[in-house]
């Protein structure tokens, strides 16, 4: 009777003791949602998608342009629209699910200009602001397949893999180098007629001294 009343106590405190298990993994935090997706659409143009699974390399380069664009405020007063050329609308999906969105200039006159709108896809609103682009803004967008012509003065690096690339026509001639020779010329010749006479004064300052102290 004591063995069996000893088993049935067991039995009825086996789940007691299990059951605070399950309770503590449900309560831990749920890990924060991570950009999985980066879409592109502008006027006349296909839509876009660069994911982080399939281009990891070409979605950080995309993100970069646009990370910095959130929680402040405007960098910039709002450019003229005549000054800001063709539009790039780019949203970043978290999770597979759209989350923010920002509009990008990369023409624009005086270098690219972004936009974060206060309408954003995961219907949060924000503060509407403008900020100065990213000199690379061109190019991501360009090698993630955005019709936007090739700026060969835009240091790659991480996004093309590529170095800068100097436009000839800012390379120096064959008379230019001539004149730049000539221009070195008179200026040795003429820092060395200053060092002549400043020796000249030299030597005659020290002759006077001489000449008093005998």
């Amino acid at each position: 009777m004591v063995a069996a009343g000893f088993v049935l106590a067991a039995t009825a405190a086996a789940p007691a003791l299990a059951g605070p298990r399950p309770a503590t993994v449900a309560g831990q935090a749920p890990k924060a949602p991570k950009p999985t997706a980066v879409t592109i659409t502008g006027e006349g143009m296909a839509d876009i998608s660069v994911t982080a699974q399939e281009k990891p390399q070409l979605f950080n380069d995309l993100l970069k342009e646009v990370s910095f664009l959130g929680g402040t405020g405007s960098q910039i007063s709002a450019p003229k629209t005549a000054s800001l050329g063709r539009k790039f609308s780019v949203v970043v999906h978290y999770d597979n699910k759209p989350r923010f969105a920002y509009d990008l200039y990369p023409m624009a006159s005086g270098g690219p200009k972004a936009f974060r709108p206060a309408a954003q896809p995961d219907k949060k609103k924000a503060s509407p602001a403008w900020f100065l682009g990213r000199m690379t803004m061109s190019e991501a967008l360009r090698i993630a397949g955005a019709p936007i012509p090739e700026k060969p003065d835009v240091i790659s690096g991480g996004i093309g893999g590529g170095a800068r690339v100097i436009p000839e026509d800012s390379l120096p001639t064959g008379r230019d180098l001539d004149t730049l020779l000539a221009e070195l010329r008179q200026l040795v010749l003429l820092n060395g007629g200053v060092v002549l006479v400043l020796a000249f004064l030299v030597a005659g300052v020290a002759l006077i001294i001489r000449h008093r102290t005998r």
